[in-house]
């Protein structure tokens, strides 16, 4: 059983380590320090919102949470590993979230870069994704990620023919705002996408603030942003999400390694 399953005897999962390829558990084990830092920084939504990682493989098959757990409960053991018509790889006490599934499921079969996919629904993500203009260059953050993608809303995400539309929507871009809705992230490894999202929330926060703030809002010189924009590319190719990625797992042992269980 889980180690944690002592003081959580309602979250007893099997030792699913043994049933999967190293390669998978290693996986596992990044998917669930992920969840743990979207808890950790305040982007989680009580049950919702959804994060996900693709198995390597000709099944496209790939892990999501279990609904009805919090990001800071959730497990290497615990997550359900899907496959693209929504079944259930290995058997598990949770069902997943359908509206998850959706979203998930139309990124990861279209994009083959698509390792991890990040939604969450921050205050601050969803009141950009709210505003006529979307994401405006007022921040050096915002310049740096440059053109992003959006998604009109549709409502929760849970009719299956919204995924052709969303993968137009997002076409090559790894960022994306739902519209009235929330934020979208996709990445090679979880340390991509996290990064990428790390920008793009600091960016809808900044925004937030500066429109709050009353006074009158300076713009950036005519061509900076996409000067900026165009100098920053190296920030979104791999590296330094690869960079980042081994101190934020770090940061997460040393709060609670027990989302390696």
């Amino acid at each position: 059983m889980a180690a944690n399953s002592a003081a959580n005897p309602e979250l007893e999962f099997p030792d699913v380590k043994a049933q999967v390829s190293a390669d998978e558990w290693s996986l596992r084990e990044d998917l669930a320090c992920l969840y743990r830092l979207v808890a950790h920084h305040g982007w989680d939504d009580f049950l919702f919102t959804h994060l996900s990682v693709r198995i390597p493989g000709p099944e496209h098959h790939f892990l999501l949470n279990p609904f009805g757990m919090l990001f800071e409960e959730i497990t290497a053991s615990s997550l359900v590993k899907l496959d693209p018509d929504g079944n259930k790889v290995l058997p598990g006490p949770f069902e997943i979230n359908s509206a998850g599934f959706t979203i998930h499921s139309a990124v990861h079969m279209a994009r083959e870069d698509a390792h991890c996919v990040l939604h969450l629904h921050t205050n601050d993500g969803v009141a950009v994704s709210a505003q006529e203009h979307g994401l405006l260059p007022l921040s050096q953050h915002a310049m740096q990620i440059g053109e992003i993608a959006y998604h009109d809303y549709e409502g929760p995400a849970l009719d299956l023919d919204e995924r052709e539309r969303i993968v137009n929507d997002l076409g090559d871009k790894k960022l994306m705002l739902l519209r009235n809705h929330g934020t979208l992230a996709v990445g090679n490894s979880c340390g991509d996408a996290f990064f990428g999202m790390y920008y793009l929330e600091k960016a809808c926060t900044i925004q937030v603030g500066a429109l709050a703030g009353g006074a009158r809002i300076n713009q950036p010189p005519q061509g900076s942003p996409a000067k900026t924009s165009e100098q920053s590319k190296f920030l979104f190719t791999g590296k330094y999400g690869a960079l980042a990625w081994p101190a934020l797992v770090r940061k997460m042992d040393r709060l609670d390694p027990s989302y390696r269980n």
